[in-house]
């Protein structure tokens, strides 16, 4: 790929194997990692490459995932060693999860090298890896237009310094109900997500699950439901799916404002409920656009 056709999207995270237990199956190294789910989502709406790392043992058939999705590839690194494995098993109501394992293997020494094609993208995801590592992506980029960033407890916890210098250079922070209210020590999801933009982004994006999500800036609040699923066979990555339907819709429509904010909410929800519908990404590889539009303009529909 040459800088002229560099991808719209740029999505840096965790490429790993996740071996999963629900209530409705078990399944051994699945293709997972944040970066996985989130490039596949942005894929479906725009152009996107993905920055990762991989093991040699990371097979043919999971390469193939990537590109029959479309998705550029110049950023996944393969190293020598085992890729990333996650181990967890859901309890009956899937709300609640037990990490059975972590081994980083490869993901230890991960050193996120962005492409010469990716530096000058207008489009950013920086999926939940080290602070410092998020620094870093941000030192090679040139001046995206629109950053999202994502965290986790691990990080508040351990590495809070280099994460609010992380916080204060990019456009939207996304976080759980639980990691907005660890961040910023407020018990109200508004309270917190204002204490977020005094942080520095002028969004801040507080994923709630089953109950939807909402998007603050200064003057304007977006609010919306999640998509009404009956069955739920894995929720495995729907967050990490959520950012990516929300980014590469942003970077489809061309521009950030109220309407195109809206619409990637929407696809971003729709497109995350897909993801829970199967294991790994098998779901996400079988909806093509249509299908996704036209379930979006229904949920457009259910809303005020």
């Amino acid at each position: 790929m040459s800088t002229e056709n560099k991808p719209d999207v740029v999505v840096v995270g965790s490429v790993a194997f996740d071996s999963v237990q629900t209530s409705k199956a078990s399944h051994e190294k699945l293709l997972g990692g944040s970066a996985s789910y989130t490039s596949v989502a942005s894929a479906l709406f725009a152009q996107t490459g993905i920055v990762g790392v991989v093991g040699e043992d990371f097979p043919q058939d999971y390469v193939a995932v990537f590109e029959t999705a479309g998705i550029d590839m110049q950023g996944l690194q393969r190293e020598k060693g085992k890729t990333f494995h996650w181990s967890g098993v859901y309890e009956e109501d899937m709300n609640n999860r037990r990490t059975n394992c972590t081994d980083l293997n490869v993901f230890a020494d991960f050193n996120p090298v962005i492409p010469d094609a990716y530096r000058t993208s207008h489009y950013l995801c920086l999926e939940n890896i080290a602070p410092a590592l998020q620094g870093h992506v941000l030192d090679q980029m040139e001046k995206p237009k629109f950053t999202v960033l994502d965290t986790m407890d691990l990080w508040i916890n351990t590495a809070r310094d280099d994460l609010m210098g992380v916080i204060e250079r990019v456009d939207l922070l996304t976080v759980n109900e639980h990691e907005a209210r660890h961040l910023t020590g407020k018990g109200s999801l508004l309270k917190a997500a204002k204490k977020i933009l005094e942080m520095g982004p002028k969004y801040a994006l507080i994923k709630k699950g089953e109950h939807g999500a909402f998007l603050l800036s200064k003057d304007d609040i977006l609010i919306v439901p999640a998509w009404p699923l009956i069955e739920v066979a894995d929720p495995t990555g729907a967050g990490d799916t959520f950012a990516g339907g929300f980014i590469g819709t942003l970077a489809a429509l061309g521009g950030v404002n109220r309407e195109n904010l809206l619409q990637a909410l929407v696809n971003a929800t729709v497109t995350a409920a897909y993801t829970c519908e199967a294991f790994s990404v098998d779901r996400l590889r079988q909806i093509d656009r249509a299908e996704l539009d036209a379930r979006a303009l229904e949920f457009r529909r259910m809303l005020p």
